[in-house]
């Protein structure tokens, strides 16, 4: 069990510190590690239980406590939790100081502006990384097509287009 919780320490360490730009940032990685690298679930467990945190109330990195609780219990929620918010929390007070004091510096604006495209490309990995993990016929891809779809028209709250979608697979029409 200790190397299981080490296991997850320093995944989730790891990822605290990749996360530019958000927990959705790291979400390719995170289902790699947890599904490929160590097997402790299925990409089709990792999707489930992404969707869950994100139906939860709270942060929307609420899945690395589920995954921690599936893969240890309570030991490794509290692991998991903890190695995801404590490193990078740590680095963010510790620089945000030096980050305020150089806040007119073009320098400062350039890498600012050179890491957006780098998060957007991150967050539509992990988009991509979920559709294909949830996609498992035909059907499945169509409904996230039009989902994806719906979800990019501003007319739309996305409230409505997961209650169609969850009518959808609650009649069995997907899957």
């Amino acid at each position: 069990m200790s190397g299981t919780l080490a296991a997850l320490a320093i995944i989730f360490g790891q990822l605290s510190l990749l996360a530019f730009g958000g927990g959705n940032t790291i979400l390719p990685e995170m289902q790699r590690q947890v599904t490929q690298v160590h097997g402790w679930m299925t990409p089709q467990e990792f999707a489930a239980l992404y969707a869950l945190a994100q139906a939860a109330p709270g942060p929307n990195m609420l899945v690395s406590t589920l995954i921690g609780w599936r893969v240890a219990g309570l030991s490794g929620a509290l692991v998991a939790t903890g190695a995801l918010t404590a490193p990078s929390s740590i680095l963010t007070f510790v620089s945000a100081h030096l980050w305020h004091k150089f806040r007119d510096r073009p320098w400062r604006r350039a890498i600012q502006a050179g890491l957006m495209p780098v998060t957007g490309g991150l967050v539509m990995a992990g988009a991509v990384l979920l559709a294909h993990s949830t996609s498992i016929d035909w059907r499945a891809a169509v409904l996230t097509l039009v989902a994806t779809g719906l979800f990019l028209s501003d007319r739309l709250h996305p409230m409505l287009v997961l209650a169609a979608a969850a009518v959808v697979g609650a009649f069995g029409l997907v899957g």
